[in-house]
């Protein structure tokens, strides 16, 4: 073997070792001199033999690489939101929900503080980290990696028994004492602060410059491991296997046999947050057992067996200014209160929320008002509550406005809801931009591009007035326009054109009809069919589709009763937008109908996501959890033991992938 090559291997093993003594375990066997001496000279062997080059070599941890944009990655796993709790009567009825399902099993408790900062996903094959990806919006997020390397207690390389392929997700966090030398510095420079640690450390990886990142004292906490071929049968004992293969994993929990004790838990740390080097917003509780995670599921958005038990926010005083209107893509107006600047959490608020006319109302407001102000959930501000002895004057009492302040239009309550509406809304230009910002948003039509500094610009040019007129734009439209280069007009406008093969499912979505998000027009779209269909049904004919409420009803029925709504829908339709599911709900077959497959393991010939897919497009349901519904597991290399262990007790068939092929008549060949 060539000499400086093993003095290469040699020298990364030792750096990834120390490495991990000293950021990982706090246990240092050489002093920071010989770490250093020891990197550089590693620098200069790679420098001298770039053949030798590994992506995860102790000096990729310096930076260098410059990102003009972050690639998307598709989650394996969506990255699900807590559900957050604010007092131990909410507390008592999860608990009690969690009984419902599981019946007289015994349910212990996984304790862990709830760090501050930004989540991070982490992909390791053979060892190695693959990617680093952010949370997003939970089902996609950005590619970091570069920027994650800088990290010095994020492995590159692991030790140990480790899975061949698996994922293991944290947070990014900025200790305290690191971000305050970072504000010495800038302050020493004369430049502006930073407002908090949370906010910097999202930032922070998100910075184009990994160079620029790697001289932020930037740590990671790791939680949660994600992949079918873990052998792990409940969540303590995953942060030891965790720490072995060289993780820094949570360094403060509990393990809690009672909600008793999981409050002391809580107690103890909302009173010590502040003896902490980093900061915290709450306490995360989840059920330990896996087999019984997976018995308890999801819901759309949060996982059952999970929940975060968030602090009592920060509460301030300060002066009520004035009180302004916005209005939304649907018209609803919000009223927002514009605040004397106040200090809350670290960040300077001059605005807070006031949500409707309602809790104008009830709290009394006056301009001149002396005003509580917290962070709900510690990141919107809202006024809770006003200092009845720092009263403005009586003449001063805010009214809630009667006419849009955009169009003039007269506004209107709509019975049973909170909210005022403007229902000038194809002519309302908040409304009109509104609306095409959501149709090309990535969870509609997802129109790479536009941004909302673009629309404006078509807007104020008079080039966009409705999503219709996107498919009507010409590159001579487009190139005279500030800040829109050649080749951006020609990504925007294939773009556009690709927008056109989205399915119906988003299209639907993507009209912003009042009520009807993304899992509901996801429902609408299967059980339906076409547009023109959904146009002829009643109200009480749309209240039988799964999760349709009476406001649902209520919105679709107005819509179609909008002529010029129908004018749109025409214009789209002959653009090529799809209305339809293709091909009766744009199957290769319908030999799946109503069957519901979960799907466990690695797969030789589909990723998960393909597998899905191809469940899908032959007219099968895909659950993420087994219950009584499910029809069959489908089982490729180490799947998820409690999901074999479930699929057994309740009699469910488990197939392996040729056996799946064989029910949709795929050649195997």
């Amino acid at each position: 073997m060539n000499s400086d090559l093993e003095k290469i291997k040699k020298l990364r093993s030792e750096l990834h070792y120390h490495n991990y003594l000293y950021y990982n375990l706090n246990k240092p066997i050489i002093s920071d001199f010989e770490f250093d001496n020891k990197l550089k000279n590693l620098i200069k062997l790679e420098k001298n033999n770039p053949i030798y080059f590994d992506k995860n070599s102790p000096t990729q941890r310096v930076g260098g690489s410059i990102s003009e944009s972050f690639k998307t990655i598709i989650h394996n796993e969506p990255m699900y939101s807590l559900s957050n709790t604010y007092n131990k009567e909410e507390v008592f009825k999860w608990e009690e929900r969690l009984i419902k399902i599981l019946g007289d099993k015994k349910i212990n408790y996984f304790c862990e503080l709830k760090y501050d900062g930004a989540s991070i996903n982490l992909l390791y094959k053979n060892g190695e980290l693959e990617s680093a990806t952010t949370r997003g919006d939970g089902i996609q997020g950005d590619d970091v990696t570069n920027n994650i390397k800088t990290i010095s207690s994020i492995p590159l390389k692991l030790m140990g028994d480790y899975p061949n392929v698996f994922e293991i997700r944290g947070e990014i966090f900025l200790p305290i004492e690191g971000f305050n030398r970072m504000n010495v510095i800038r302050k020493s420079k004369g430049e502006p602060l930073y407002s908090n640690p949370r906010n910097t450390a999202a930032g922070s990886i998100k910075l184009k410059d990994s160079k620029v990142v790697a001289k932020r004292p930037l740590d990671c906490f790791l939680y949660t491991l994600s992949g079918e071929s873990i052998s792990i049968n409940s969540h303590d004992y995953s942060l030891k296997k965790a720490k072995s293969w060289g993780f820094k994993v949570p360094e403060i929990f509990s393990l809690c046999n009672s909600i008793k004790d999981v409050l002391n838990f809580i107690s103890l740390w909302e009173n010590k947050r502040s003896e902490l080097p980093y900061e915290i917003d709450g306490i995360v509780i989840k059920v330990n057992d896996f087999s019984q995670q997976s018995i308890l599921g999801f819901t759309s958005k949060f996982p059952r067996w999970a929940i975060a038990y968030k602090f009592q926010a920060e509460n301030v005083s300060t002066r009520l200014i004035d009180v302004k209107y916005q209005v939304g893509r649907t018209g609803a107006l919000t009223p927002v209160a514009i605040l004397d600047p106040v200090k809350i959490s670290g960040t300077i608020v001059k605005r807070a929320s006031l949500h409707n006319s309602d809790q104008i109302e009830n709290l009394g407001l006056r301009i001149g008002d002396l005003v509580y102000v917290e962070k709900g959930g510690e990141i919107i501000p809202k006024i809770v509550g006003v200092d009845d002895l720092n009263r403005g004057l009586p003449d001063n009492k805010v009214r809630f406005i009667k006419f849009c302040p955009k169009c003039g239009s007269v506004l209107s309550r709509i019975k049973g809801e909170a909210n005022y509406y403007c229902l000038n809304s194809n002519y309302c230009k908040p409304q009109i931009i509104g609306k095409i910002l959501h149709y090309v948003s990535r969870k509609a039509l997802d129109i790479e591009g536009l941004g909302s500094e673009t629309v404006d610009l078509l807007y104020e040019n008079q080039i966009v007035r409705k999503v219709s007129d996107l498919y009507s734009l010409k590159k001579n439209d487009l190139i005279k326009l500030e800040r829109l280069a050649e080749k951006s007009v020609n990504n925007l406008l294939n773009n556009i054109e690709k927008s056109k093969t989205k399915p119906f499912s988003k299209v639907l979505f993507g009209l912003g009809i009042r009520h009807i998000g993304e899992t509901v027009a996801k429902k609408i779209s299967n059980k339906i069919g076409s547009f023109e269909k959904l146009s002829l049904l009643t109200e009480d004919e749309i209240l039988k589709i799964d999760d349709v409420g009476i406001k649902i009803a209520k919105s679709i029925v107005g819509f179609f009763k909008d002529e010029e709504n129908l004018r749109l829908i025409n214009s789209l339709k002959d653009y090529g937008v799809k209305f339809e599911i293709e091909n009766t709900n744009n199957l290769k077959s319908k030999v799946l109908n109503d069957i519901v497959f979960v799907i466990s393991g690695v797969f030789k010939k589909y990723n998960r996501i393909e597998l899905k897919d191809e469940i899908e497009k032959n007219g099968g349901k895909v659950s993420s959890s087994i219950s009584k519904k499910t029809s069959y597991l489908i089982a490729g290399s180490n799947p998820g033991p409690s999901k074999i262990v479930k699929a057994k007790q309740n009699q469910i068939k488990i197939i392996n992938e040729n056996e799946f092929l064989k029910l949709i008549d795929i050649s195997e060949s």
